[in-house]
């Protein structure tokens, strides 16, 4: 079995899904101006390679405290048809419609809540994703992470967690990103490619003799 695992945010779509989800609840008074500007900040902490996630899913969760699942939802999907739909790559369906031809499975981990990751792969039909977990506590989001977090080298960790829960031994992996936070995950796999690198990853990836490729939206008529 062949296993082809791709990055979500500016690997698949053309932006951040987190930030996108806070200020979609933003324009619904759910989020303060002052807590974007700071997701902002420490969005430019994790471009450097500097980002402490601790921080970061703090705040990008604390709009979930006090929420059950099932009112968040039906706010995701919405979220997901007005500002995912319009931003995923032409290039990227078609890459995920070939893999599936072939018989690879498909999957997606990312460093973002699990509570956008996965409604945002079964929109793409891709029906495995990792995310951060988030914590439930009596039937309500307490506005906090759990476990080890996707990011970075935790990506590979999550990753060897869910192939031992889904008993999958793959005998050759594929994998996307655009980041060189992903450069842990990009080395486990047999075949790296690199997706509208960042400057650092584009650097490693010219040394190593990854593929690159630029994906790009189709301008609308």
């Amino acid at each position: 079995m062949k296993l082809a695992i791709f990055d979500l945010d500016e690997t698949l779509i053309a932006g951040d899904s987190a930030t996108l989800w806070l200020e979609f609840l933003a324009k619904r008074g759910l989020v303060s101006d002052a807590l974007l500007a700071e997701e902002q900040r420490l969005m430019e902490d994790y471009y450097a390679g500097t980002l402490d996630m601790n921080a970061y899913m703090a705040l990008t969760l604390a709009p979930l405290e006090g929420r059950c699942p099932e009112e968040v939802a039906p706010l995701v999907t919405k979220f997901i048809s007005q500002h995912i739909a319009p931003i995923v790559y032409p290039q990227a369906r078609e890459r995920l419609d070939w893999h599936r031809t072939q018989g690879h499975r498909c999957l997606i981990i990312s460093a973002t809540g699990e509570h956008l990751v996965r409604p945002i792969a079964h929109y793409l039909g891709v029906e495995d994703a990792i995310g951060v977990q988030v914590e439930v506590v009596n039937g309500r989001y307490s506005g906090r992470p759990e476990g080890v977090f996707s990011f970075q080298q935790g990506k590979v960790v999550r990753l060897g967690h869910w192939l031992r829960e889904h008993n999958v031994e793959p005998d050759f992996c594929y994998g996307y990103s655009d980041s060189h936070n992903d450069l842990a995950l990009l080395e486990y796999v047999d075949k790296a490619v690199v997706i509208n690198g960042d400057e650092a990853l584009n650097a490693i990836a010219a040394e190593r003799g990854w593929q690159q490729l630029n994906w790009t939206l189709k301008k609308q008529p």
